[in-house]
Formats: C-alpha cells, structure tokens, sequence
C-alpha cells in the first residue's frame, strides 16, 4: 500500500487515477480548489477510509500530515475552448500559477518526503507543429505572447522546474505529455470538442466545427491514459523521462463530427466557425518510447470510447 497525492484528483482525469489507485489499494490525497474539478467526479469515493480529500489551492504551500510516496500533478485548467467557463483562457493567471508555483510547491513536497514525481504536461507544448507525429525530442512552434500562451508556455515552464530539482536535488520526476483524452466524467461545458460535440449531437443543436474540420486531433479513452499514466510512475526506468502518452490514431475534426452524429443518430448540421488564434493544424504523438520504456499503448478503439462517453452523457 502506497500514499498517492493526487493534484487535480476532482477532475476528469484526476478522479479516474483516484479510483484506479484505491482499487488498487493505495492511500489517496485528493487535492482541488475546485476550479474546474468537479465534486461528483469523487463522490463514490468520499467514505472511503483510505481517500481523503483536501481542499486546498496548490499555489499555496501546503503540507500533509502523512508521508507521501508519489505525487501526481494534474492540477490545471485545459480546456482551449473561450466559449467554456472553465477554460484556461478564462483562467489565464490561475493556469500560469498552477503550472508554476503550484508545480515548485508539489516538487518541494516531493523533494521533503523523498516520493516520485509526475508532471502532467501536454501535447500543447508542441504549440502548431511543423513535425507530425511529434516525437518528445521536438521542441515545438510555440506563441510565447499568443492567447494560448498561459497554457503551452506554463507547462513548458513546467517541464522546466521539474527537471530542475530532477538534476538539481535528486527528486524522482517522469513528464507525461498528455494527448487529447475523452471518456466518462468529462464535464458538458468544458469546452473540449468530443464533449462539444456528443452534446450538440443529443440535443440536436448543430455541431461546431472550428476552421474547415481538416486540422486533426488524436483521441486517448481516459481508462488508456491513466494506465500510461500509472505505468510511469511505478516504472522503475523513468525516471527522468519525458514520455508521450496518447492515442496515435490521427484523424480529422470534420472526420469526428461525422462519427459522432452518426453513432448518436442525430440529425444535427454541421456547422463552420472561424478557426481560433493559434490552433493547432496536426496534433499526433509518436507513442514509440511509451511502447519501449512502459510497454504501453492503448488498447480501445475510438468507437468503442465515445460509445461509452455518449452513454455517459445520455445519462446525465
């Protein structure tokens, strides 16, 4: 049995990694402002004996009253998307100071109780590639001044400090650079184009497409992400490491409306909107270190995926 803090563990992918670790048998730290977690992503978990949520923003120190063993950092607004509440452009400083501070107080926590490290960073640091799939050793196309600067340029400040006390003071540390995740828990407002799209669909409201459709994205199912994400962890060759995880199976936005409104049989128009700043045109991993260092890739289909995420939201 492990003690897991988990930052961020109210939201979408946090709350899958919370129930994943007790499962297992671990202790959880559940820590959230609540900012864009959501507390009935946790609510089956809350009288569990071995979870314990902390309320508790991390650009604040903080210490626990336990030794911790491993720490997951995915506290952040993600969303790109202006139209949603809880996006990082409508929380443009909070995202720049999770992704800074809050990442120096985790990694001082973690350097004090001698526990591993994980970063949860993004395939935004890639910015608009010019390089497709995107290996880890490409460095980007990234605005640093842009509107999406808050959160391509805080997490790349955040690969920054973790491998600053990784060579510095000796703290295990792995960066995961997450690609585009979807499945159960997603919030309707996010913002996130499969949650966009699966609810425009239900409700027979036309569907968005941003630009022409042709730019493309690569879909992970959240239950693939979190075992990518704990392999990492507990792998005993990671450390160090920056790893991409996500599904390779690229395809266009245009291509997922259409699967989209035909697997929800919905009568929905497609509808075209101009092309946000700085979107990106590709977005696809090369998922080639995950498969060598954790033997990991994903293993569901998208169409198996978003059957089960449009259940999820018929079901709300």
């Amino acid at each position: 049995m492990h003690t897991v803090l988990i930052a961020g563990g109210a939201g979408f992918i946090g709350s899958h990694l919370s129930q994943k670790l007790i499962d297992e048998g671990n202790i959880v730290l559940c820590v959230d402002n609540f900012i864009t977690g959501d507390r009935k992503n946790i609510e089956s978990l809350l009288n569990n004996k071995n979870f314990k949520l902390i309320e508790h923003d991390i650009i604040k120190s903080f210490e626990t009253d336990q030794k911790v063993d491993y720490i997951f950092h995915l506290a952040s607004p993600a969303s790109p998307n202006k139209k949603s509440p809880k996006s990082f452009i409508n929380y443009p400083i909070e995202t720049l100071m999770a992704n800074s501070l809050g990442t120096k107080n985790l990694l001082e926590l973690a350097k004090k109780n001698s526990a591993k490290f994980l970063y949860a960073s993004s395939s935004e640091v890639y910015g608009n590639p010019n390089v497709s799939p995107q290996p880890e050793s490409y460095f980007g196309n990234v605005s640093p001044n842009g509107v999406r600067s808050v959160y391509d340029e805080g997490k790349r400040f955040g690969e920054a400090m973790t491998m600053v006390f990784f060579r510095k003071h000796n703290v295990k540390t792995i960066i995961i650079r997450i690609f585009n995740t979807y499945g159960p828990k997603m919030q309707a407002d996010d913002g996130r184009v499969v949650s966009n799209f699966i609810n425009q669909a239900i409700f027979k409201k036309p569907i968005t497409v941003y630009g022409k459709g042709d730019q493309t994205r690569s879909f992970c199912y959240v239950d693939d992400m979190v075992n990518g994400l704990t392999k990492a962890m507990f792998s005993s060759n990671s450390d160090g490491e920056v790893i991409n995880i996500g599904n390779p199976d690229e395809r266009t936005i245009k291509n997922l409306a259409d699967l989209i409104k035909k697997m929800t049989d919905s009568n929905s128009e497609i509808i075209f909107e101009k092309l946000p700043e700085d979107d990106p045109l590709r977005r696809n991993p090369d998922i080639s270190k995950a498969k060598d260092l954790l033997n990991w890739k994903p293993e569901v289909a998208i169409e198996k995926g978003l059957e089960k995420t449009i259940q999820y939201f018929k079901s709300l």
